[in-house]
Parts: C-alpha cells; structure tokens; sequence
C-alpha cells in the first residue's frame, strides 16, 4: 500500500525518509508505510517497505512500535537490552524517539508460532521444543541473573495480581457478557474459591516469566524463534508461561502432544541440575492453566464489550473447553466447581 498519513499521528514520510537516510548513511529511492495489526495491545505497530539508491533490486524493512504514552525510557527497552545480554532472541532495537514515542525494531516478519503449526503441522513438536527451550532459559540463566533495573525483578503473580484478573474476568464476561449478575452470596462465594486457587499459585516458587507466551507473541524468522511482547514480564510459578504456551486459546494440541511436551520441558530442566517432582508439577500446570484460561476468557470479553472488538470472541469456547476438562480430570480441583457452574452456566457439563 501507498504511504498514508491517515494513520499515523506521531510521524510522516519526510520523517521516517530522514530518519532512513540516517541510519542507512545513503539515500532512499522509495518509501512504504503500512499499519500492522495488535494483539489485544493498546500499542501500534507499523512496517516500513523502503528501498536505498545502493539497493534497488529488493526493499529492506524495519518495524516502528508508536508506544501508548510518551515514555523516557519504557519497559520495553530496558527488557529488551536484558533478555538480549542474556541471548534470549529478541528483536534488536535501532533508535527509540523518546520525544515521539517511537520505537525502531527490526523486522521479523509476519509468520507467528500459530501460522506455522498452522501449515506445517507435522512439525507442531519441533517448533514447540525450541519454543520450550527459550522457557527453560527464562527459568535459569534468566532468572539466575535478574538486575536490579529489571522491570520484572519487583513484580510478582502473587494472590493480589492473580485475584485481579479473576475479579477482571468476573466484571467484563461474567457480568458485562454473560449478563450474570451474581448476588453477593454467589459472588463471594465464587471469589473463596477462585482466592484458594490464586494463593495456591502464588505460594509457587517464582521464576522469570514472559506473562504472554503464547503462539502469536513467537515469530519465526529465518527457521528460528523471536520473542516479542515481553514488556510485562513477572515473577511467577514456573508452570504460568507453559500453561499459557501449551492450552493456548490460538492454538489447541493433542493432550498426548501436550504431555510430550511438558515431558520435554521437566527433561531439559533436569539437564541442567533443577530436579522437578512431576506429580506437584502436574498439579500446578492445571491449576495455572485455569487460573490463565479464565484470565484470557475475561480479555477477550473486555476486548468485545468495552472495546468493540469482537475479533477474539472466537477462541472463548476453546478456552473454556480448557477449563472444563481440567476441572473434569483433577479431583483436587473439585471446590471449584459449584463456584464457576454459577458463574459461568456453560461449565454445567463438568
């Protein structure tokens, strides 16, 4: 598409060609600009097709994140320089226009994890290993060299920040789509329970976590992984970013794929000293992935209904499916039931 200005309200053509023509010492032929879609981000992104005098024959890309806010030095960045010097692949960053709010990244492409297993599905475990490979490095290396500037160092998925998401949940699709208000029996009630869930979590031991790592946040570039959307990373159960990567609302795998993988992960952890007594690891994977599952429900909700967005409606009924057979296989997980029958009526067939 042609360069238009309709989109963008913090920079132009004449803008970005110097910017180019800076960075690359050399000057630009041609120049494209083209808005790229979110993930559920209050951010935006963009892509810059441009072509330099010395290269005619192909055009070279960059990817500018325009930040929410203007920020003096964002989480974003100060993650980024983090995981990079600690060889997780992450895209580079070029320049940051603080003044503007402007991120300048390099082009990964547009092939997310989810495409891949998408058209190449004999290959969903191959991809999903190198993709588990890079939780493990959150878990050691990661979590072993946390710095003292680092974003995530100070905050945590404790019972405050997980009963939040669940209060969340319970506001934008118990309430706002569901139409189920509950008296304050009810909801107190079903707050116990999702609170006994929360506190159990937070009791985990707390490792490096990516808080997003699912497959639309895994790109793969030139057959390798690069993880994006890190920004808000945390402290949690080392279960919070496989349960979000392994019952992924995007995607939805065999469980005997599933079991495989989470086999891979206990395996590799074990390889470099961290012993893991599976039947406790097991336990939390499914209480963590309740927990994340309804979290995500509530997102999805609150895209629709606050903000109009009612392109993730689709993967709510996947996700719940989650949660019913989770809830249907554990019996330990059995207090919650009564308090999401009455919350959220599709999960009567438990």
């Amino acid at each position: 598409m042609k360069f238009s200005n309709s989109h963008l309200s913090r920079f132009d053509k004449d803008y970005l060609t110097t910017w180019i023509e800076t960075f690359a010492n050399q000057p630009v032929s041609s120049l494209e600009c083209s808005p790229l879609k979110g993930d559920a981000s209050d951010r935006k992104y963009y892509r810059v097709d441009y072509h330099l005098n010395s290269s005619p024959e192909g055009p070279l890309s960059i990817i500018i994140m325009q930040l929410a806010e203007i920020e003096p030095e964002p989480d974003f960045n100060i993650m980024q320089k983090f995981l990079k010097d600690l060889e997780i692949p992450v895209p580079d960053i070029f320049d940051f226009d603080a003044e503007r709010g402007l991120i300048f990244l390099t082009d990964c492409g547009d092939t997310h994890l989810a495409d891949e297993i998408n058209t190449a599905p004999a290959k969903t475990a191959h991809w999903y290993k190198k993709a588990i490979d890079i939780i493990v490095a959150f878990h050691t290396r990661t979590t072993e060299n946390m710095t003292a500037d680092c974003p995530a160092k100070e905050l945590f998925f404790d019972t405050e920040k997980l009963m939040w998401e669940m209060d969340f949940m319970l506001e934008h699709y118990v309430e706002n789509m569901l139409g189920n208000i509950l008296n304050p029996d009810k909801k107190n009630k079903t707050r116990q329970a999702l609170g006994l869930l929360c506190q159990t979590l937070s009791d985990q031991e707390r490792v490096f976590t990516h808080r997003d790592y699912h497959s639309r946040n895994i790109m793969v570039c030139g057959g390798n992984l690069k993880v994006i959307d890190f920004q808000d990373a945390r402290m949690g159960p080392c279960q919070y970013d496989l349960a979000s990567l392994l019952k992924d609302s995007y995607i939805v795998m065999e469980d005997t794929v599933r079991k495989e993988l989470l086999e891979y992960y206990i395996e590799s952890m074990q390889q470099v000293g961290k012993k893991i007594e599976r039947d406790s690891f097991y336990k939390i994977f499914d209480w963590m992935s309740v927990q994340r599952n309804l979290k995500a429900v509530g997102t999805f909700a609150y895209q629709s209904k606050v903000l109009g967005n009612d392109q993730y409606l689709q993967y709510i009924a996947p996700t719940l499916e989650y949660v019913r057979k989770t809830l249907n296989s554990r019996r330990d997980l059995e207090f919650l039931i009564p308090a999401l029958k009455s919350a959220i009526p599709s999960l009567k067939a438990v």
